[in-house]
């Protein structure tokens, strides 16, 4: 038996929020330590996200798949991974603890709990940086999920690494984390404006690699329940 709802929304939050913290604390150190090396200030962004997906979908994975991304609980939910009616609860959730990452990145670094991002990050380029981005995310998750599930916190957080340098939009891929840093006007944010843009690329991203495995691998839909990593409390009694 699944653990209980409640608890698996709390583990999308605080993991959600985790990241955010993570990612978005990193950026404003890196780009206060880098003296104006942007080049050192993504690396020091970048090597800190990979690590707290690693540690991230490792400790939460069993309880709720650790999805962290609206994205990817689409994708999960159109092949029965989890039910549609709890996918609007497991998006509330990432969004919530998105907001909640960013604003104790922002205070933890002693600026406003929230201030809209002027990031620019618009352009046909940057938006097929997302497609493309999500696409790899998606299609690393359904490759790796049936054969190697334990590789998948390793696996995905070694993706995004790499995206974060062979995009031009340094792969966000995540429609909630595309939300919150629109409020943080530091190294990782991103204009409101350019928000709606970011997060229509990453959903046709994310349904453009979902469709391909379906393709590829007819089993998808019965490989579900493991995103993204094996849930492992089968037969536990809900406390």
């Amino acid at each position: 038996m699944n653990h209980p709802l409640p608890k698996r929304l709390v583990a999308e939050a605080v993991g959600t929020a985790m990241l955010l913290a993570a990612v978005v604390g990193s950026g404003i150190m890196g780009e206060r330590l880098a003296a104006g090396n942007v080049a050192i200030a993504l690396l020091a962004n970048t090597i800190a996200t990979g690590a707290a997906l690693v540690a991230l979908i490792s400790t939460f994975g069993s309880i709720s798949g650790a999805h962290f991304n609206p994205a990817v609980t689409f994708a999960d939910a159109s092949q029965g991974g989890i039910a549609w009616r709890e996918t609007p609860l497991y998006i509330s959730a990432q969004v919530i603890g998105a907001f909640a990452g960013v604003a104790a990145a922002n205070v933890m670094f002693g600026l406003p709990v929230f201030f809209a991002s002027r990031h620019v990050r618009s352009g046909s380029t940057q938006l097929f940086s997302e497609f493309i981005a999500t696409f790899g995310l998606l299609a690393v998750i359904w490759g790796c999920v049936r054969v190697r599930s334990a590789v998948v916190p390793f696996a995905v957080a070694a993706y995004i690494t790499a995206a974060c340098w062979f995009t031009s939009s340094t792969s966000f891929a995540n429609p909630a984390v595309t939300l919150a840093r629109s409020m943080s006007d530091t190294f990782s944010g991103i204009r409101p404006i350019d928000v709606p843009g970011f997060i229509v690329a990453q959903l046709i991203g994310a349904a453009a690699a979902t469709a391909l495995f379906r393709w590829l691998r007819p089993t998808l839909p019965a490989e579900a329940e493991h995103v993204l990593v094996k849930h492992q409390d089968r037969g536990e009694i809900n406390d």
